[in-house]
């Protein structure tokens, strides 16, 4: 017996019994299983199921009421997982965890051969926690599942909900900081906890990280609630569903290569904070200045961690210290060191222009406790007014449930079962469609507010047509898409001048798009302030007044805020 097949060979095996907590259904329809009083009926039937089992129950779609394996199309397992969770919702149940497995067409036999699993983002799988496991051929015939239901309602979200993304230079620390701060364990001096963020088989080979990177770890009464294994979803779940107050990072990308990335985790994100990390035998570097540049685009109010304080003398600290506050000064900052001034002048004064600064060591755990204190403490100060909006940042396929759009909810909130527009297109339109489920950090929610990093389940679009920049937005919304628009820009970088016809990269949300520059005056030079008109150079996208982006090329760079749209015709 293949060990992918454990699962559901175990539920076949163990059979429905009066008594027992395995339920076999061939598929479940909205227009049958909802209607009249089977509702009421498949609930009791649920309930009956889940005190069987001790709060836990199993139900295997896509057989018969004998155990075989008939198998369903793609798009009747999507709907019978609606029809489960609201069967499960009305029992004040959810479902945990969804299997799924490719049934081969000769000897109705469920495909294990090859097996391919979806990747593993903190948003990736929305509804429960679903893995794929699907053979080559399994796209063509049907699909068996086997749903984990669990006692208890779905998590509620709240405001308390903190967003704070990374920032500095390679090999400064910042997977190493922000994993020991959500496990609450030391490193080992060799990035044992950063290799919990490191997404890519490369980057754990390499040590570096080469995309945005998510964690999370909580508050309550008692002080922290740590992660204590951030590779197992059920325990990033676990701190969502028990913390009173949550601190999600944006764990950005340190080398010279993906800057590109790092300007999308710092844009393209509905952060409340900045974290901006320098390494005490390095000090501060050009990427350092790089991502200050970023981060005094977007406004954020930001903290500088020193890191690696173990690795030098009391000296050296120092020196770095005045290093930092000397470039926080040459931005117009004012640097505020927390170790002379205390956690509360911190709270208190942190804006767009007081910055702290804090000490500290992920080997020892120095000033951790003093970073502790201050996300648990720090307000929010992203706004949750407006109606629903969000930038999508990446997009899967997941079997069982299609298409996946992940991304930072900038405005409203959402629902399962909303009505939503998604685009625009490359041709400008806009497409209906609809929320099956919405997950955070693998625990599955209600609805998501502002702030919140979710992905989002939808129905009526196929993945590939989603792409990176694209925003969800209300059905009765009426978006126009814009190629054009007027900006206010400031040079921060260029070896001679921008005239026009100058091309760089637009990072605005999460569109990263090439455009062209035409200054008002002709040519802009370093270090100049002035209006230029933006075109994107391929396609429209939903840009309004007020928005702030970030433009690269090669070794230019420069921030910009929207002034004027012009829609597209």
């Amino acid at each position: 017996m293949s060990r992918d097949r454990a699962l559901l060979d175990r539920a076949l095996e163990r059979g429905e019994q009066d008594g027992g907590s395995v339920e076999f259904k061939e598929r479940l329809l909205r227009n049958v299983h909802l209607e009249g009083g089977r509702r009421e009926s498949l609930a009791a039937q649920l309930r009956h199921r889940l005190l069987s089992g001790n709060g836990e129950a199993t139900y295997v779609v896509g057989v018969t009421d004998d155990g075989g394996l008939a198998g369903i199309d793609h798009d009747t397992f999507s709907e019978s997982m609606d029809v489960l969770s609201l069967l499960a919702e009305e029992a004040d149940a959810h479902i945990d965890d969804v299997q799924t497995w490719g049934i081969g067409s000769e000897a109705g036999t469920a495909s294990d051969s090859q097996v391919a699993r979806d990747s593993e983002s903190p948003s990736d799988h929305a509804s429960g926690s679903v893995t794929r496991k699907q053979t080559a051929n399994s796209r063509d015939d049907g699909l068996v599942g086997v749903a984990q239901v669990r006692d208890g309602s779905i998590l509620e979200t709240d405001d308390e909900h903190l967003v704070v993304g990374t920032a500095g230079h390679v090999d400064h620390g910042k997977s190493t900081l922000v994993g020991s701060l959500v496990t609450g364990t030391a490193d080992d001096g060799d990035g044992a906890t950063r290799a919990y963020l490191d997404v890519q088989p490369h980057e754990v080979e390499r040590g570096l990280s080469a995309d945005l990177s998510y964690a999370v770890y909580g508050f309550d009464d008692d002080g922290p609630v740590h992660v204590r294994n951030p590779d197992r979803k059920a325990d990033r779940a676990k701190v969502v569903e028990e913390a009173d107050r949550l601190v999600s990072f944006v764990d950005t990308v340190g080398h010279e290569p993906w800057l590109r990335t790092t300007i999308r985790g710092l844009v393209g994100q509905k952060l409340d904070y900045g974290l901006l990390v320098v390494a005490a035998d390095d000090g501060p570097t050009q990427t350092t200045r790089e991502h200050l540049g970023v981060l005094l685009a977007t406004e954020l109010p930001t903290i500088v961690a020193i890191t690696k304080t173990d690795a030098v003398s009391e000296e050296r600290v120092e020196e770095v210290e005045r290093e930092v506050e000397r470039l926080l000064r040459d931005v117009d900052k004012s640097p505020l060191r927390v170790a002379r001034h205390g956690v509360d002048a911190a709270i208190e004064e942190i804006n767009e222009r007081v910055v702290p600064i804090v000490t500290t060591s992920a080997i020892t755990m120095d000033g951790l406790d003093i970073l502790d204190e201050l996300f648990d403490r720090l307000p929010k100060t992203s706004q949750d007014a407006g109606e629903f909006r969000m930038y999508v940042d990446r997009s899967y396929s997941v079997t069982g449930v299609g298409a996946v759009a992940s991304g930072t909810v900038m405005s409203g909130e959402v629902e399962a079962g909303d009505e939503l527009l998604l685009g625009p297109m490359p041709d400008g339109r806009f497409q209906e469609v609809e929320v099956r489920s919405i997950e955070m950090h693998y625990h599955r929610v209600d609805q998501a507010r502002a702030g919140r990093i979710v992905g989002i389940a939808l129905k009526g679009v196929k993945e590939s047509a989603i792409e990176r920049g694209m925003v969800l937005l209300p059905r009765e919304a009426d978006p126009d898409p814009v190629r054009e628009f007027e900006a206010e820009v400031m040079v921060l970088n260029h070896p001679t001048r921008i005239g026009d016809g100058y091309e760089p990269v637009v990072h605005l949300e999460t569109i990263g798009e090439a455009a062209s520059f035409s200054p008002e005056n002709g040519r802009l030079l370093p270090g100049d302030t002035g209006e230029a008109t933006v075109r994107f150079k391929f396609r429209p996208y939903l840009i309004e007044e007020g928005q702030k982006f970030v433009f690269r090329e090669g070794r230019s760079k420069g921030v910009g805020t929207v002034t004027d749209v012009r829609p597209a015709d």
